[in-house]
């Protein structure tokens, strides 16, 4: 049975039958440990002698010149003003910290920690400033289709009972190896429950080629998870991790493609976010390399918890241009 046209039916069930060799992956940004999203990230140096696209301190590990990171704003005197924290929280940013310090467990492991930010929080909790369902990320069931030379594309947000069969599947596969989900499908099932538990700040999604399931994704807000302690984070960066599920769908091409896609449509759907972020594992280089067809630049080297990872950064004000 064809898959319905997420924009008139969401709530279609996604097909999970697959044949034999479609289960086979292509990394292009996870890497996870068992039952959390794979978001906990840590910094390290990175030498001037790997970059693409960017100038990097060989003793800080991050872009000489910040200020290309958002290339919105001008970045001021001596170009260090444009990738600071100098920045106003939003509301909803300060509602989740608070969530966190009162002991509230969402997507986060039992091992993971939270972003420590540098911000004064009143002892009240103020309910009012709390994003409604979906709204951290502007609601992606509802971002509509992006279209491609490969086809037309959705991205629609997993539902356990009608994906886990086919998401295990391509997990258990070899070339999903970075994402340290292979195992029982119960493995899977507790990394997908846990960010659907959450409050939206991540969004696990099935991605739709011309009515075929065909990879899976997570649409994260970065500023708002452990990452942000380790990059120059913006307010609204939208992070994303992508795995290319079938074998027939590797080598050809579409993990750039859709990258690329996805991150335009991100940045199309979400006018408060001005950079796509992801960071893949630095020994994944079919995972980079679809990241710069993509048009994403090279930003830094970070030494995360579970692997070391290249920051990739798709820029608003850059994307006619890469």
């Amino acid at each position: 049975m064809p898959f319905a046209d997420p924009a008139t039916d969401p709530g279609t069930a996604v097909p999970v039958t697959a044949g034999p060799g479609s289960d086979a992956g292509f990394d292009a940004g996870g890497s996870a440990h068992r039952g959390q999203p794979p978001l906990l990230r840590a910094a390290s140096p990175f030498g001037a002698h790997c970059r693409a696209g960017s100038d990097v301190d060989p003793r800080s590990g991050v872009d000489e010149h910040p200020g290309a990171d958002a290339g919105e704003e001008d970045a001021g005197e001596g170009g260090r003003g444009e990738d600071t924290m100098d920045l106003r929280f939003p509301d909803e940013l300060v509602a989740l910290v608070a969530d966190d310090a009162s002991d509230r467990h969402g997507a986060r492991g039992r091992d993971q920690g939270t972003a420590q930010l540098s911000v004064s929080l009143t002892a009240t909790r103020d309910t009012s400033v709390l994003p409604t369902e979906g709204a951290l990320l502007d609601r992606v069931a509802e971002w509509g289709p992006a279209h491609s030379s490969a086809g037309v594309f959705y991205l629609v947000p997993v539902r356990v009972d009608r994906d886990l069969p086919l998401i295990s599947r391509w997990m258990n596969d070899p070339a999903a190896a970075f994402w340290e989900l292979s195992g029982p499908q119960s493995v899977t099932e507790d990394h997908l429950r846990a960010q659907l538990a959450d409050d939206g700040r991540s969004v696990p999604c099935i991605g739709v080629l011309d009515g075929t399931p065909m990879s899976y994704w997570e649409i994260y807000r970065a500023d708002l998870d452990p990452l942000a302690r380790h990059y120059p984070a913006r307010p609204h960066d939208t992070g994303l991790h992508l795995l290319v599920g079938a074998v027939a769908d590797r080598g050809r091409g579409l993990g750039g493609l859709l990258l690329r896609a996805v991150a335009d449509l991100a940045l199309a759907q979400r006018s408060s976010c001005a950079r796509v972020i992801a960071e893949p594992d630095i020994r994944n280089t079919p995972s980079i390399a679809a990241f710069l067809t993509a048009g994403f630049r090279f930003s830094a080297e970070v030494d995360l918890p579970a692997k070391r990872a290249a920051l990739m950064v798709r820029d608003r004000s850059l994307r006619h241009l890469l």
